[in-house]
């Protein structure tokens, strides 16, 4: 058998080879050919190089991506892989660059952009992995706290702790056999991400000698890290919400040609050089990339008023984890798939496995570093003892499965390892379903991943409800919502004036006395304009709303004529009452401006749904983060297991595939997932 591709009635690539290295040939070659634009910005994106075809608005990614040494950390990474695992890589790195000619071609933004497909190096996809989840513990929040810290005293540092727009709303839920109709396992979720088109997730069979596995691939990257079924065993991941990226404060100062930062034993030389990013349109820049011992330099430098470091696992370490890939995609039992988890790192994940014979798992994978709490929740001094790291968190949490297990951000199994989870509601709401009498089955997962229930909006209807004396169009607005069901379906109205409401309430929060301050940061802030989506003020009020309206740490806010201020001034707009769907709708992430200026469907859900469709109170109604994926694995008949994408299996605009799974993902609806080789059409290709 030489190396073959398949297709589905859905365009989904299922690819057969005769080894394990000639799969990855094959699967690299494929994402070239069907996402080559999408792997080539993400490529730039790990260099830092994008600027070069998209322009200025491009240099703040670019300058991070320099000074943070993403490239260089990839490169380490790399170098520190066993040969197995290199050259199974290398392989797919093969196939990349023998693909992505004939994937440019297909590809119209290449010739929009200016841009020429580049070659890729061994390292890429650790690259392209770091680049894609460099900001997934959200170490940009430890400068809000700061700013906290600053305007409210440290006491209040940790009042805003949420799961804001820049992390994780994942749900997953593993259900035993005793609770299904098969008596087998079933694994079950939607990972939440930026929406972006192509989506980020790639539907994927991959099958030789040595092992058959469908999952979802991230494009650039071989294997499918995150989720797969290899026939026996089936696993999942969301993240696990923990802190394991430091921010230190770092004092420079120049002597000649070099510079020196100040640690625990004096001051040390730093790892100083100088880079051009090339901007189209524009004049080049020139920046300075700077390493102490903590690590790069990411905010300010020896001449400006402050200097911030970053430290990871991965540059510490050089280890990027990779060595998990292959060793997944090798899997037989739950054991297995534990044993390869002991070797992951980034992103910290909570993962979900089941087998045929019975065998479950419930664990964190990743690496966690031991060091100060203080490190956790703000920038530190890195000249004060105290700081350093001391070695890695471990063994890692792990618990027994009863029935159910859940992960969806929350509290729980990793709180150990974190500062701030995701509210308990989507959770709870799972739980609260999978529990409902019956036995499960997998077509009824659907239902759980489109529920629309809103828990967190009870404390400003409660609020609400305590109010009297208000004009007749708030009491008639007033009487709405307090008798809406709280689900955020696209075709309710009542959504649409709730969600109206806690615009005003969100608004009315951050104007007030005792947060203003924090719509100011302290001059100059020395922050990058990428860092400074962390600091707006609006953003944060509106992910803590809960909090905001029940804490007791700001006694100075009214909170009951705040909300009378808010529902008047809604009632007074007299709007013509809309549907949440008009308004909610999607909006993903895209390189490159839409020419066409699409309108995108509406949507149902709200971030702390599990539907989880998030937009920005405040800012705006529209979504960017959404479920990047939804699976449902089956442990009884892999053959029984669904999928789906928001968009489609091929990253070509126009092409059949494109989007013809958008509907479906609107829907809620799953895409079966063929196993079957008789079922699906061999494509002509020049393996």
């Amino acid at each position: 058998m030489s190396t073959k591709i398949y297709r589905d009635a859905w365009g989904i690539p299922h690819l057969r080879a005769d080894s394990a290295g000639e799969l990855a040939f094959a699967q690299g070659r494929n994402a070239a050919v069907d996402r080559a634009w999408q792997i080539e910005v993400d490529r730039h994106r790990s260099q830092g190089t994008t600027a070069a075809f998209l322009g200025v608005d491009a240099v703040g990614w670019d300058r991070f991506a320099r000074q943070a040494r993403l490239d260089d950390t990839a490169r380490r990474c790399f170098r520190g892989l066993d040969k197995n695992t290199a050259s199974w890589i290398t392989k797919y790195v093969d196939g990349v660059n023998a693909g992505l000619a004939d994937g440019a071609r297909r590809a119209p933004e290449f010739a929009v952009a200016g841009l020429a497909p580049g070659r890729w190096e061994p390292w890429t996809p650790l690259g392209i992995w770091l680049g894609t989840h460099i900001l997934f513990a959200g170490f940009p929040t430890k400068l809000w706290r700061e700013e906290v810290a600053r305007t409210l005293g440290d006491e209040a540092i940790e009042l805003f702790a949420t799961d804001g727009p820049g992390t994780s709303g994942s749900n997953g839920w593993l259900v035993t056999g005793e609770r299904t109709v098969t008596g087998a396992a079933l694994i079950a979720g939607d990972p939440h991400r930026f929406i972006e088109d192509p989506g980020i997730y790639q539907q994927i069979h991959l099958s030789c000698p040595e092992f058959d596995v469908v999952g979802l691939a991230v494009p650039g990257i071989p294997g499918t890290p995150h989720f797969g079924h290899t026939g026996s065993v089936a696993w999942a991941i969301t993240n696990a919400m923990a802190d394991y990226q430091d921010l230190y404060a770092e004092r420079l100062r120049r002597r000649g040609t070099e510079v020196e930062a100040l640690g625990t034993e004096g001051w040390r030389l730093t790892s100083v050089h100088t880079e051009t990013i090339e901007v189209a349109g524009a004049d080049p820049v020139e920046i300075e990339v700077i390493e102490t011992e903590r690590g790069p330099v990411v905010i300010g430098g020896p001449d400006e008023t402050a200097a911030i470091s970053l430290r990871i696992p991965p540059r510490v370490s050089g280890d990027l984890g990779f060595g998990s890939l292959p060793a997944l995609l090798r899997a037989r039992t739950v054991a297995d798939v534990d044993r390869a988890f002991d070797g992951w790192a980034e992103p910290v994940n909570v993962v979900q496995a089941a087998d045929t014979e019975g065998g479950l798992l419930h664990r964190v994978a990743g690496r966690v570093p031991l060091r100060h709490q203080d490190n956790r929740l703000r920038v530190v001094p890195a000249w004060e003892p105290g700081h350093e790291w001391c070695g890695w968190y471990s063994p890692l949490p792990r618990e027994a499965v009863d029935g159910v297990a859940v992960m969806a951000n929350q509290r729980g199994l990793a709180e150990p390892l974190g500062v701030e989870f995701a509210p308990p509601h989507r959770a709870d709401r799972i739980r609260r379903l999978l529990d409902e009498p019956g036995a499960r089955s997998a077509k009824d997962m659907a239902a759980v991943h489109m529920d629309t229930q809103l828990a967190s909006s009870r404390p400003l209807l409660e609020l609400l409800g305590g109010l009297d004396g208000l004009s007749e169009a708030a009491s008639e607005l007033r009487g709405r919502l307090l008798g809406w069901d709280c689900r955020m379906d696209a075709g309710s109205t009542d959504a649409a004036a709730y969600a109206d409401l806690r615009s005003a309430v969100v608004h009315r929060l951050a104007a007030d006395p005792a947060l203003e301050a924090l719509a100011r940061p302290a001059e100059p802030s020395g922050y990058p304009e990428m860092f400074l989506p962390w600091l707006a003020l609006v953003p944060r009020v509106a992910f803590a709303l809960e909090t905001l309206l029940t804490t007791g740490a700001l006694p100075g806010i009214d909170r009951p004529e705040l909300v009378r201020a808010a529902v008047e001034e809604v009632a007074a707009e007299g709007r013509t009452p809309t549907a949440w769907g008009e308004t909610h709708r999607l909006a993903p992430w895209q390189a490159l401006p839409d020419p066409t200026h699409e309108v995108w469907p509406g949507l149902s859900g709200d971030h702390d749904c599990v539907l989880s469709t998030s937009s920005v109170p405040g800012i705006t109604d529209r979504s960017s983060r959404g479920p990047a994926a939804r699976y449902v694995w089956d442990l009884a008949r892999r053959e029984d297991s669904r999928w789906v994408v928001p968009f489609g299996a091929s990253g070509v605009p126009g092409d059949a595939h494109h989007r013809d799974q958008l509907p479906l993902w609107l829907r809620g609806e799953l895409v079966p997932v063929i196993t079957d080789w008789t079922q699906l059409t061999e494509e002509t290709s020049d393996f």
